[in-house]
């Protein structure tokens, strides 16, 4: 997505904050929107549908979870892609972000190069998801055949057990986008009995064994992603 038609909005309730991040995002070419509260960005995200919306998480009136919790109960705002910018890192602070439909988590203070760079990866996260349910479906290098429940790498055929197969389906969905341990257990195993709590890195394990180790991400204390 060209930076001269993405639109940002930025929430966050120290001003300071607003327009230092503000200034260097319109330097990118983007165009910015900034609330100073969780009730204002709400407001502003229905009237403008943002591609990117970056939330701080200690705010008055509607902190930044509920504020994400709100959007992603708004069917124009469902995937819109939201990231928290915080000066908390501990790790339940983020899953309680990803499990209210967060999308990354970065930190403060952050250098403009660096939030320029994440900006970018988390904006080419609003293009449509993949539709996976295609009969092939090529990831970059890799294409995924839902017929065979086959993956295609160059000229090799690597044959994957269902389990595996619908592990990686899910995660190729949307390619960048973290996905928690608990969705993860839900969607590929619903209600069955999960034997152990290593039964997901077990399956990932496997699937890096076959796929090699640059398609499925690890993050740390939360779940995994797929990029390519």
């Amino acid at each position: 997505m060209s930076s001269t038609n993405a639109k940002i909005l930025l929430v966050d309730d120290e001003q300071d904050i607003l327009d230092f991040v503000s200034y260097n995002l319109k330097k990118e070419g983007y165009q910015v929107f900034t609330a100073s509260n969780g009730r204002d960005a709400i407001s502003i995200a229905k009237k403008e549908i943002p591609n990117l919306i970056i939330l701080d998480v200690m705010m008055p009136e509607l902190d930044g979870m509920e504020t994400c919790r709100e959007l992603r109960e708004i069917d124009t705002l469902k995937d819109v892609v939201i990231a928290f910018l915080t000066a908390r890192n501990e790790d339940y602070s983020q899953i309680a972000g990803f499990d209210v439909g967060g999308d990354d988590y970065i930190t403060k203070p952050i250098k403009p190069r660096v939030l320029s760079s994440r900006i970018k990866a988390l904006l080419r996260r609003s293009a449509p998801s993949i539709d996976i349910s295609a009969e092939q479906v090529d990831l970059g290098g890799i294409r995924i055949d839902r017929e065979r429940y086959l993956v295609i790498k160059g000229d090799q055929e690597i044959s994957l057990p269902k389990k595996e197969f619908k592990l990686l389906a899910l995660l190729a969905t949307k390619p960048g986008k973290v996905f928690t341990r608990e969705y993860i257990l839900q969607q590929v195993w619903g209600d069955e009995v999960v034997v152990g709590d290593r039964t997901i890195d077990v399956h990932i394990r496997k699937l890096r064994e076959k796929l090699g180790e640059e398609y499925i991400k690890t993050i740390k204390g939360i779940g995994y992603k797929f990029e390519f």
